[in-house]
């Protein structure tokens, strides 16, 4: 690889393709080169802000020499189309989440770079956040014990907010583009709770619109079952306001528990805040883990780019890789199916 690497982003539909450009700006071993986008004044607008070249054909990104690896940021049912492109460019790929609409088009994608030797990272924002870090090393070190429970509440405001709404992230509640907002949103979770607790074996759910109509859904709870027994509650909401506590994880030996840790937290947390504390049988006390909470999400947001180019620069496995993409969109699909059918669903679909 080239001492900076070359980066080109394919759309600028996904407002986080916003963050990691700002974000990589401030790398000394990126260049940010060109980009493409079927909107010519979206396009013309982040080209300038971040100093890259706009196009209006895609081809000029992906036959580009001085690009080693795409930012996929398109609306979600085009993320299959253009994986597949660029990994026939031989490009890599960071693509945005959900990693697609389809188990389909999650195989067509994972086919496209195996077959082409390309790194595929998914950006899933929550594998890179530090409370999150070690409330994996600690289940994973034993130091919960077994676990019985698990609670995450994952939340946004954006149903209530009139420009994402009718501005140009409208295509987020288009059934076509994105399917719903559980779809949208609670990808997020499903693959932070395959990193933590693994694969379900079951999922029974309720997704709905609850006080808004203005996309196919709003409000969606989940509950994954484990084969160990275990249980995981997913409340993912378009339309909340508010709120503090965000995850729970009970074991017979421990428990967990992390605050501010989703948009509608991190901002109001005072200063005082605890982001994560534990409790155990052996120190039966809460035990601040001493994280601090970002000032705002979207500093979470900004450390997904990092990865990436590291994989890149180091020739080192992905961290997130596409099989996990998968997983979280087969597990949203789980909960859709089971709250359309009103059953319980088993995995594997």
């Amino acid at each position: 690889m080239p001492s900076k690497i070359g980066i080109g982003v394919i759309s600028f539909a996904h407002g986080h393709a916003q963050a990691y450009c700002r974000r990589m700006l401030t790398y000394d071993d990126v260049a940010l080169v060109s980009c493409w986008d079927d909107d010519t004044a979206r396009g013309e607008t982040a080209a300038e802000a971040y100093g890259m070249a706009y196009t209006p054909h895609l081809e000029d990104v992906l036959e580009d020499p001085q690009i080693q690896g795409v930012i996929i940021t398109t609306e979600t049912n085009r993320h299959a189309e253009m994986a597949v492109a660029a990994a026939e460019a031989g490009k890599h790929i960071l693509c945005q989440k959900p990693m697609a609409l389809t188990l389909e088009d999650c195989d067509r994608m994972t086919a496209a770079a195996e077959k082409a030797g390309v790194k595929f990272v998914m950006a899933h924002q929550m594998r890179h956040d530090p409370s999150n870090q070690r409330i994996k090393a600690l289940v994973e070190s034993g130091s919960l014990g077994r676990i019985s429970l698990m609670r995450r509440r994952h939340c946004i405001p954006v149903l209530f907010n009139d420009d994402f709404v009718n501005g140009p992230t409208h295509w987020h509640i288009e059934p076509e583009k994105n399917m719903g907002m559980f779809m949208d949103d609670a990808s997020h979770a499903t693959d932070f709770i395959h990193w933590i607790m693994g694969r379900p074996v079951s999922v029974m759910a309720e997704i709905d619109n609850t006080v808004t109509q203005v996309a196919p859904d709003d409000t969606g709870v989940a509950i994954y079952r484990y084969a160990d027994g275990a249980m995981v509650v997913l409340v993912n909401s378009s339309v909340t306001l508010a709120g503090e506590n965000t995850t729970e994880i009970y074991g017979d030996q421990g428990v967990l528990i992390q605050n501010y840790d989703d948009l509608v937290s991190t901002h109001l947390a005072p200063p005082d805040a605890v982001a994560l504390k534990l409790y155990t049988r052996d120190n039966p006390t809460w035990q601040d883990q001493g994280i601090a909470i970002p000032s705002h999400h979207g500093e979470r947001i900004a450390g997904v780019p990092r990865s990436f180019v590291d994989c890149l620069k180091h020739d080192l496995d992905s961290p997130v890789t596409a099989k996990d993409g998968r997983v979280a969109v087969e597990m949203v699909l789980g909960a859709y199916q089971s709250a359309r059918e009103g059953r319980r669903v088993a995995f594997p679909l």
